[in-house]
């Protein structure tokens, strides 16, 4: 009979390998998590957004056809066929199962329903540097409400979230703009209509990678197509270059007016007044008259903005809605979204993220020099997924370089409104808003510019064994440090001394409790904190501060007094028992 041999077969052993795009996790990167996600969670319920949890697997035609990359297998998302014959998939965000949460309980909850998740999700992509297939995200939706004052509430809850987080104002920028500004750009040159929904879905998607890709990028994807640097060919949107310029003209928008601003362009002599300040019933005629700039295509357009004809007050956002009116031929669907955002403006006005000023002259561009906004209007967001409908809004933020100019350091965090993602489910309509915070990202960039603390924590109290016949002791001495809160754990390795104080080093330990026979024969326990013997190690030996740390470093204390010696070092250090 053959023998069975105890050793491993070394020549067939498997090969420990991370997949493609995934990422491990250690302590300290865990621990920062966790104390940045209490932070947005205490925002999200200062506004009054409450916890719900949906699964990591959905049925796949409940993600429905809003996919983030429908040039990949599985259409960008990980999916699989249950043995009922039902698709299944892992979610690619939380938007859309909660969704179907929403739709499922609709009759038992409150209208409008406010929830926050955080959870991971997956994507079915390329993977590449920064872009990852596993990924946290933390949401907070409002179902219910088609008020422009819940797209608003996103945006300056973003703005309190960033700042909450540290970063302070000039370091981040809360941008929004409105989904049917791009539809009315997509309509004017001809991709209106259901038989353009592919097309419009590639657009979009070129378009999304604007800040990776850069114009000539873009260009590629919304012509013919692209070729990356690894060879692979992605099919372009097949648009003519008479219809891919408005479109290049709309992601160029804030290029634009900046350099009007700084006069490395004439800024255009539009002829009409700010239709956001003043209305357009109080034009005079005599000013438009004979004016070859507008023409009655023109003022047909322009009489759809600001249909409640209210005055509202100026601000930089109100002068950027100006500047679109002057830039774009406008159409009824991209007048709508005009009009929307200038709503939003004047809540914000109100709450005081962005600045009134007052204005001499609405016939002109003003180039007010306002105060950091937190929030502002920036028409070049598009958002990448087919469900949004209305505003849509990114979080981004900065450094600074030598000359104090602003660096991006990308996007964090973004959303917007879908009115038509629940009603699948119901039939009828039921508007949404949402903020999503890209976790994984924000706490890179977070660590990069230091204002997130990457150091481990510490880690337990570590209760060493001298005597393997008294581990029993040992346990108890380990059982009263838990029972009075502190956080402890008893060595249960095999090596002597030496080897269980490189444990626990390696475990962050604050301090160590040791009781060897001369101790035991006292009734006493030793207490060496090893955050003072670190500090000793750097110091200069019979100095004055040396001779207290060493003082510090090591004591013995009666064995009834093992739990009072030990809250006295964690007190030292700042650590507080639980």
């Amino acid at each position: 009979m053959a023998q069975i041999s105890d050793k491993p077969d070394k020549s067939n052993k498997l090969k420990a390998r991370l997949p493609r795009g995934l990422a491990d996790r250690g302590p300290a990167e865990i621990a920062a998590t966790r104390a940045m996600i209490e932070k947005i969670r205490a925002v999200y319920e200062l506004y009054g957004f409450e916890p719900v949890e949906t699964p990591t697997i959905e049925y796949t035609d409940a993600l429905g056809k809003f996919l983030p990359d429908q040039d990949r297998p599985n259409e960008g998302v990980f999916s699989f066929l249950d043995d009922d014959e039902q698709w299944l998939s892992l979610r690619y965000d939380l938007t859309a199962p909660l969704a179907r949460y929403v739709a499922e309980n609709f009759d038992t909850l409150p209208k409008p329903y406010r929830s926050y998740r955080v959870g991971t999700v997956f994507r079915n992509e390329k993977p590449g540097p920064g872009r990852f297939r596993q990924f946290m995200q933390f949401d907070a939706d409002t179902v219910g409400s088609a008020s422009p004052a819940a797209d608003a509430e996103m945006c300056m809850m973003a703005a309190d979230t960033m700042e909450t987080l540290g970063i302070p104002l000039g370091a981040y920028i809360v941008k929004i703009s409105n989904r049917k500004i791009l539809d009315g750009v997509m309509e004017a040159v001809g991709l209106g209509g259901d038989a353009n929904l592919n097309r419009r879905l590639i657009v979009l998607r070129a378009i999304d990678k604007f800040d990776r890709l850069g114009v000539d990028g873009v260009r590629q994807l919304l012509g013919e197509g692209r070729r990356d640097v690894s060879g692979d060919f992605t099919k372009g949107a097949g648009l003519s270059e008479q219809q891919i310029a408005p479109l290049i003209r709309l992601l160029q928008f804030s290029e634009m007016y900046d350099a009007f601003q700084r006069g490395d362009l004439p800024p255009p002599n539009k002829g009409f007044p700010n239709p956001f300040i003043v209305p357009f019933e109080e034009w005079e005629s005599a000013i438009l008259q004979g004016h070859t700039g507008v023409t009655p295509r023109k003022l047909d357009g322009l009489k759809l903005l600001n249909p409640s004809r209210k005055k509202f007050d100026y601000s930089f956002g109100m002068e950027l809605l100006d500047f679109a009116a002057n830039l774009f031929d406008i159409n009824e669907t991209l007048a709508a979204g005009l009009n929307e955002l200038a709503e939003i403006e004047s809540l914000f006005q109100a709450a005081g993220y962005v600045e009134v000023v007052k204005i001499s002259n609405p016939y002109a561009f003003a180039f007010e020099k306002t105060k950091v906004p937190q929030v502002i209007i920036d028409l070049t967001v598009v958002r990448g997924l087919e469900y949004y409908t209305g505003a849509v809004f990114e979080a981004e933020v900065f450094a600074h370089d030598d000359d104090k100019r602003p660096l991006s350091l990308g996007s964090v965090g973004g959303g917007g409104r879908y009115d038509g993602l629940v009603s699948r489910f119901r039939g009828e309509s039921v508007p949404a808003t949402g903020f999503s915070i890209g976790v994984s990202r924000l706490q890179t960039l977070l660590s990069m510019i230091g204002k997130l603390d990457a150091k481990p924590e510490p880690g337990p109290v570590v209760v060493t064994v001298f005597d393997r016949d008294r581990v029993a002791d040992y346990q108890q001495m380990v059982a009263s440090l838990r029972n009075a809160g502190i956080r402890a754990e008893l060595y249960l390795g095999s090596g002597k001394f030496g080897p269980q104080m490189k444990y626990a080093d390696r475990r962050n330990a604050p301090c160590v409790v040791i009781q060897g026979s001369d101790e035991k024969a006292k009734g006493e326990v030793t207490i060496k904190d090893l955050i003072v013997g670190a500090e000793l190690a750097k110091l200069e030996k019979g100095r004055d501060e040396y001779l207290q740390k060493q003082a510090e470093a090591q004591r013995a204390v009666p064995e009834a007094q093992l739990v009072e010696a030990v809250r006295d070092v964690l007190k030292r250090h700042g650590l507080a028992s639980r």
